[in-house]
């Protein structure tokens, strides 16, 4: 991992490249790639079938910030140990890898960045 975490977040971006959320929101609905809509709900309509086993999306750029966005993405386990959700860029310690992402991260670090940049952008909740 690029940085320490400081309690819920892992503050240094893990490139210099600023992340791009229209490739972001292309990672969270690909169902090959991010398989965020496995387990999310996000503002992709034209995405059927969304998950509801971790929160929704929409709105998740006023509930957390840049900083606790990254820490979840990269390793939420540190946070919820009991979590379902992969640690999209760790790669030590796991257990149950398949073959092809063994010693290697589910998303690159510039996708993460980019992830992170669309869901900033997710302001709105509908739930609220």
């Amino acid at each position: 991992m690029a940085a320490a975490a400081q309690q819920d977040a892992l503050p240094a971006p893990l490139t210099a490249t600023p992340g791009d959320p229209v490739r972001g929101r292309a990672i969270v609905a690909d169902r090959q790639r991010g398989l965020c809509l496995l387990c999310h709900a996000a503002p992709i309509p034209e995405e059927r079938f969304q998950g509801n086993l971790g929160p929704d999306l929409a709105g998740a750029g006023r509930r957390w910030t840049a900083a606790q966005l990254r820490l979840r993405l990269v390793d939420g386990r540190r946070l919820n140990p009991d979590s379902i959700m992969p640690s999209y860029y760790r790669t030590e310690g796991l257990h149950r890898v398949g073959p092809a992402f063994q010693g290697r991260p589910v998303l690159a670090a510039q996708e993460i960045e980019d992830v992170i940049a669309y869901l900033l952008t997710l302001k709105d909740d509908p739930a609220r």
